[in-house]
């Protein structure tokens, strides 16, 4: 019921407010830039047969447009070319290391990669026994480039959160 009344609202009229919508004035275009205007006013007064030139339309040119008839087609990407040529290659996994894993629902871990549990595991290996976990052996284990270890190792650190110095630390009661 209620699509018969907003549809008897909206149809109302409709030819009227047509026919008022495109009798409107057309917006005029945006005001030129004074400096810009003071060039033209001197142009015009220089050649005054530019503005019949401008606002004259020219059959031969418009008749050229009429004839124009532009049909385009997406080329080919380079891109979708190659990935149609060369078969993605299946993914190797490996399983988890670690009992932790348990709790979570990490079937496998793609190679080349590790969990973040893992990533914190072999951190705390390396830092508790450096000459055992070598980054040669964090690789080897994990199945890891060698340099994507060093980074790791390098740059990796676990978040802390430390009480500001300056401030009194609210003691517990």
């Amino acid at each position: 019921m209620g699509g018969l009344v907003i549809r008897g609202i909206r149809n109302f009229n409709v030819e009227n407010r047509a026919e008022r919508e495109i009798s409107k004035m057309k917006p005029s275009p945006a005001p030129k830039h004074p400096s810009t205007n003071s060039l033209l006013q001197k142009q015009m007064g220089v050649n005054p047969e530019i503005e019949g030139e401008i606002a004259r339309k020219d059959d031969k040119l418009l008749s050229f447009l009429k004839d124009v008839y532009v049909d385009s087609k997406d080329p080919v990407s380079s891109v979708q070319v190659k990935a149609a040529e060369t078969p993605q290659e299946p993914e190797e996994f490996r399983l988890p290391k670690g009992q932790h894993f348990d709790m979570i629902n990490i079937k496998s871990v793609p190679k080349g990669k590790i969990s973040i549990v893992e990533a914190l595991t072999l951190l705390n290996n390396h830092k508790l026994y450096p000459e055992t976990w070598t980054a040669e052996k964090i690789a080897q284990e994990y199945l890891l480039e060698q340099k994507d270890v060093n980074s790791l190792l390098k740059y990796f650190v676990e978040f802390k959160i430390f009480p500001p110095e300056d401030k009194k630390t609210i003691q517990s009661k």
